[in-house]
């Protein structure tokens, strides 16, 4: 996973630099839904199977990973710059999706139904929120592209593009293939445990299905491509909600525990204080990463002892 990340952020910047286009428009999309994969193919997976605890848990958990410990670890290592556009749409666009969940799985307190379900038909307004921010990002990327279209790139620098396409998707297959091997490994053990699949979809699934991000963004704010970085995060929460939720829900529809909402309210606070953050200076400073990062192991010794 390590060594994979390593290729994908060099190949991933540098198709940026051929596309003419931002690090954080790469990172929002080639990064981050390559860095969900794991996410989408556990949660359909669980799916298919009918462990909706774990489907859910494992977005919800992986979105409050991303944003507290992700991005925690990684503005510890290295403060990480942010970008206008992150501020003023990308983190918003996170919070709305996560409010849109929040909204879609309160089906008793809206006098909807008899019991809480993410349906078919709510699968299908997620999908359409997320073609929405396809064309916001299409839109960004095209007229940055204008923009830089004068500018010559170096191939000698950064590659071809036959080049880059394999060590790009060379690096993220050995992400995904290493993220699989942690999820299957890890819920094994933890089911000989006797947990629960709420916690297990929440804590072992959500943490080894996020590792890619992790070491995504730590890999980029090592090779100072901090617009990757949070580019990935953020943009890996907007998928996991509206992608991944998505599809998983109109494959089988899933019903909500309870439990999940203190959970999903635990994410909305976080997204607002990465938008806090975000605003002091434009970066996340080393302080605002402890603080996340202290922020995610309360909240994971809490759900532990819930369980």
């Amino acid at each position: 996973m390590i060594k994979g990340a390593d290729y994908f952020i060099d190949g991933s910047s540098n198709i940026a630099a051929l596309f003419r286009v931002p690090p954080l428009i790469v990172g929002l999309t080639i990064v981050a839904f390559g860095t969900g994969a794991p996410e989408a193919t556990v949660s359909i997976i669980a799916a298919l199977e009918g462990n909706a605890d774990v489907t859910i848990g494992n977005i919800v958990g992986s979105n409050i990973l991303n944003i507290s410990l992700v991005v925690g670890v990684t503005a510890f290592i290295f403060p990480l710059s942010v970008e206008r556009p992150t501020i003023k749409k990308e983190i918003p666009f996170a919070f709305l999706a996560t409010v849109g969940l929040f909204v879609l799985m309160s089906d008793r307190v809206l006098n909807i139904s008899n019991a809480n379900m993410i349906t078919r038909s709510d699968g299908i307004i997620f999908l359409l929120f997320f073609s929405i921010f396809l064309y916001y990002v299409i839109e960004a990327a095209r007229n940055s592209r204008e923009q830089t279209n004068e500018i010559s790139v170096n191939t000698e620098e950064t590659g071809t593009w036959g080049k880059n396409t394999l060590i790009t998707i060379a690096g993220l297959s050995a992400i995904v293939f290493g993220g699989y091997l942690v999820v299957e490994s890890s819920t094994d053990i933890a089911y000989r445990f006797g947990m629960s699949e709420t916690l297990v979809g929440l804590t072992i699934v959500a943490i080894g299905s996020s590792l890619p991000e992790l070491i995504t963004s730590v890999t980029a704010a090592m090779k100072q491509q901090s617009e990757i970085a949070l580019g990935n995060i953020v943009g890996s929460c907007i998928f996991n909600v509206l992608f991944v939720l998505g599809i998983s829900s109109i494959i089988s529809p899933l019903p909500v525990n309870d439990k999940l909402f203190f959970d999903v309210i635990v994410l909305l606070v976080l997204t607002v204080f990465l938008f806090a953050f975000s605003r002091t200076k434009y970066k996340v400073a080393k302080s605002e990463g402890l603080i996340l990062s202290i922020f995610y192991i309360m909240y994971l010794v809490y759900i532990i002892i819930r369980n």
